[in-house]
């Protein structure tokens, strides 16, 4: 009979439902996310959303000097897309896929130093750094995504 650490460590390894369930959560949550918000960005809204973030940016701001705020949310979202659907392909073509792991990489990279170039990112009234607005909130979750992404790479990369 197998003890209850050997049941336990059972249940971790790379090849147990467990783990090949969250892989698959982790993987899959990670396209519906970058494919909605991908999806988002051919509408007015996500496109003046996101304007403040590239608008301040000392990497991305140059980009309103070439296409307007819309033309460029919607070629991002063409980028999101393919980032997406290059992620889903994992289990048909792992390097496509690793090449998608790599776009994510950059891209929530990039939008991880909005947090310090976007005004009012720390909260003003409760002193500032560390503590976050609401807009420092929203960019910050992109450190779990930008580790998710790095998963994925590795995952592609070593499971074939």
């Amino acid at each position: 009979m197998a003890t209850i650490r050997e049941q336990i460590q059972a249940g971790v390894r790379p090849e147990s439902p467990v783990a090949r369930g969250g892989a698959g959560l982790a993987r899959y949550g990670l396209v519906v996310v970058i494919a909605w918000i991908g999806m988002l960005k051919f509408t007015e809204y996500e496109a003046n959303g996101i304007a403040p973030f590239v608008s301040n940016s000392p990497f991305m701001s140059w980009l309103y000097d070439i296409f307007s705020i819309t033309t460029f949310s919607s070629l991002l979202g063409v980028v999101e897309i393919a980032i997406a659907v290059l992620l889903a392909v994992k289990p048909w073509f792992p390097r496509l896929s690793a090449i998608g792991s790599l776009m994510a990489i950059g891209m929530f990279a990039t939008t991880l130093t909005f947090v310090l170039s976007t005004p009012g990112a720390f909260e003003a009234s409760a002193g500032g750094f560390p503590v976050l607005s609401s807009t420092g909130q929203f960019l910050i979750k992109d450190v779990a995504l930008l580790g998710i992404s790095a998963w994925t790479l590795v995952d592609a990369l070593t499971r074939r």
